[in-house]
């Protein structure tokens, strides 16, 4: 969860560890092995601990050795030294009193979703001392007991607000966000997917 931030650096229940799904529809079911979710809750508690106390090895260690994280600010960081770096000399560069916590987490198999709340206060000079609280939905790809890919959504703009950007640089950054989201591939495929209907039906 990017800390906030100097804006001109955005770049251009139960256990689940045996999860039944039908495969498709009327066919064979099939059995997705991954964490329970005691061990996933647990995963997300060291993660975050690491990310409040600025310990960058062990934030890195949550993740597989060539894991991703994408954040929304300061983009993706690809293996565990790039992640360590990105939460030492970038989130806690650029904020202090960094607090985050994870609730309601859910897995299935290797795919996991929890809804987050973090806070801090801002050290970049133009936005120095602003306290900022923002929540956000984060979805988990995990390998072996780890993280192999991390990704958010959050509401930048409420983050933006309670630092006090101006509004035609926030249109500017949210412009750019916009882009981002439709330049995915599975943007276009899910837009691709739904011309003509609900099914793709012309």
């Amino acid at each position: 969860m990017g800390a906030m931030c100097d804006w001109s650096l955005i770049p251009d229940a139960g256990h689940c560890d045996v999860w039944w799904s039908p495969r498709q529809a009327g066919g064979p079911i099939h059995q997705v092995i991954g964490v329970t979710q005691d061990d996933f809750a647990a995963l997300l508690e060291r993660m975050t601990k690491a990310a409040e106390a600025g310990d960058g090895t062990a934030f890195a260690a949550c993740f597989t050795a060539d894991g991703v994280y994408n954040d929304y600010i300061y983009g993706p960081h690809a293996g565990r030294a790039a992640i360590a770096d990105m939460l030492v000399g970038q989130f806690h560069r650029d904020a202090t009193d960094y607090r985050w916590s994870f609730f309601q987490p859910l897995c299935a198999g290797e795919l996991g979703y929890a809804w987050s709340l973090s806070a801090f206060t801002s050290t970049v000079p133009e936005f120095a001392g602003r306290k900022v609280v923002i929540d956000g939905m984060s979805r988990f790809r995990l390998k072996d007991g780890l993280i192999a890919d991390y990704a958010e959504s959050v509401n930048g703009g409420v983050a933006m607000a309670q630092l006090g950007v101006q509004p035609a640089r926030m249109a500017k950054v949210m412009d750019k966000w916009a882009g981002w989201l439709n330049a995915k591939p599975t943007t276009a495929a899910y837009l691709d997917g739904h011309k003509g209907g609900k099914h793709g039906q012309t």
